[in-house]
């Protein structure tokens, strides 16, 4: 296993974060104390040093002392005894400053060496002070006796011996705490060096694992790109087939209503029909045999044109004859006007007789006029209603405004779908729905519609349901709507225009 994977396998440990913050509290602690100890070797070597100092300069003003009193034995001039009375007293305080010094590092050996010093120089001091006083009284042959007796020099030879004996013994200690701490400068130097090489190793493989990371994010990204393309690609594929299959039922059903009404018309006109003639002629016959049944005729009569008049609306409610036999502006001022007269609402008709449109864009406007009315005349609780169809560019604009109390478009609630309707009838025409509204501020439904070409439509192939069949009256596979039988058509049996026929 490399030390990468070792790494890795250690950082997914769930005992790794605190192993890691241990170690770096335990380097932190090592670093602390080698510090603390450094710094404390530090001042004891110091403090050793001060003291050296202080033993040499001891044994040198011990030897001033001895040098002003020589000096003045032999010239009997004052001025010697200045050194000599200086060098006593700094010597005195230098021995206590010694001893307070060995005593703080806490080297024994050294402090009773060092009072052995002191026993040698307060004897070489006094004796000094002794020949002094001798010589002072008049009494020079002792002083001189007193000198040759070697005392002094043996008390300064002791004074030497043990000075050399404690300036080796310091040296030694400098020396072995000197060691120590290059010692502990060399141990922070190896923990420093090895916590940076073990940095730069954490560093690099970090860097490594977020390059790893980056390439795996740029192939997730691009994956997740590439399932979006895909994604958007089927709902494009499937958007458009919901939109054929959304066309092939609008057709189908346009083709139901009008096989409907075609058949309402024929058959249950055909029934009306004979009914009303059969009381035409039954009316001369009661009215001359059975008066009193007059009252029953006149009855039956008006219920026969009621069912005449009913099926006439039924028929235009399921396919507009006056949409196939007029085309779409009559059909519209005649649903803008039944519609008003209905509702007791004005509608201003505004219309465009030069407007020409594709027969299925003809009813797909037709159908957006009929539903907005149907929603005004529901909802919109309007005063005023203004259909209006114009060109507008290349497409055809129609639009339907009243000045009803709103809504909020973007708050419909799901079962919407005569607006759902609209829009997909008016996307199947290639065409465009916009919806305004506010609360307050009435409703505007506009459509824009392609207008009628010079040169043929291209046949459009429905799509393909498995396992249904095509409605009678339906145009078929690979057949353009245009060319499926239209009732009203010449040379079809149609609905009659308005106002004509039953």
């Amino acid at each position: 296993m490399s030390l990468k994977d070792t790494v890795t396998n250690l950082g997914r440990k769930t005992w790794a974060m605190p192993l890691g913050v241990f170690v770096a509290l335990l380097m932190i602690l090592i670093s602390e104390l080698a510090y603390f100890g450094a710094v404390s070797q530090m001042d004891r070597l110091d403090t050793l040093g001060r003291a050296r100092m202080e033993l040499l300069r001891l044994m040198a003003r011990v030897t001033d002392a001895e040098s002003g009193q020589r000096g003045y034995l032999i010239t009997r001039r004052p001025e010697y005894l200045d050194p000599y009375r200086f060098a006593a007293e700094d010597a005195s305080q230098g021995l206590n400053s010694l001893q307070r010094m060995y005593a703080q590092v806490g080297a024994e050996d050294a402090e009773r060496r060092s009072k052995e010093i002191a026993g040698a120089v307060s004897a070489k001091l006094s004796e000094l002070q002794e020949v002094l006083k001798l010589y002072e009284n008049g009494r020079e042959s002792a002083g001189r006796e007193l000198m040759m007796t070697d005392i002094g020099r043996d008390q300064m030879e002791q004074i030497r011996r043990r000075s050399a004996e404690l300036l080796a013994d310091e040296n030694r200690r400098i020396a072995l705490g000197t060691g120590q701490v290059y010692d502990t400068l060399m141990m922070s130097r190896i923990g420093v060096a090895g916590m940076t090489l073990l940095s730069l190793i954490v560093f690099v493989l970090f860097v490594r694992k977020s390059r790893a990371l980056d390439v795996q994010r740029a192939e997730q990204a691009q994956e997740v790109r590439a399932e979006r393309d895909r994604l958007e690609v089927e709902v494009t594929r499937r958007t458009a087939e919901l939109t054929q299959l959304a066309r092939h039922l609008q057709t189908a059903r346009e083709d139901e209503r009008a096989r409907l009404a075609r058949d309402l018309h024929d058959e249950l006109g055909a029934l009306l029909t004979a009914a009303k003639l059969d009381v035409a002629r039954l009316r001369p016959k009661l009215q001359a045999e059975a008066p009193d049944l007059m009252q029953r005729l006149n009855h039956l009569t008006e219920t026969l044109n009621s069912g005449i008049a009913l099926k006439r609306r039924i028929i235009e409610d399921l396919r507009p004859s006056t949409l196939d036999q007029l085309g779409l502006v009559p059909a519209l001022e005649i649903l803008c006007r039944e519609t008003s007269e209905r509702l007791g609402v004005p509608i201003k008709v505004e219309l465009d007789p030069a407007v020409d449109l594709v027969p299925s864009a003809q009813l797909t406007a037709f159908r957006l006029v009929q539903e907005a009315l149907t929603n005004t005349a529901k909802y919109a609780h309007a005063t005023e209603v203004t259909v209006s169809l114009k060109r507008e560019y290349a497409q055809a604009l129609v639009t339907v405004t009243d000045n009803g109390q709103g809504f909020d478009p973007s708050r419909l609630a799901l079962g919407s779908h005569g607006l759902l309707g609209m829009r997909f009838r008016v996307e199947a025409e290639r065409g465009q729905l916009q919806l305004r509204s506010a609360p307050g501020q009435g409703t505007e439904v506009c459509a824009w519609l392609p207008l009628k070409r010079d040169e043929p439509d291209i046949p459009r192939i429905d799509f393909p349901i498995p396992g249904m069949t095509a409605m009678p009256g339906a145009a078929g596979a690979g057949t353009s709507p245009s060319s499926a039988p239209v009732p009203g058509a010449p040379g079809e049996a149609g609905l009659p225009p308005a106002g004509g026929g039953l």
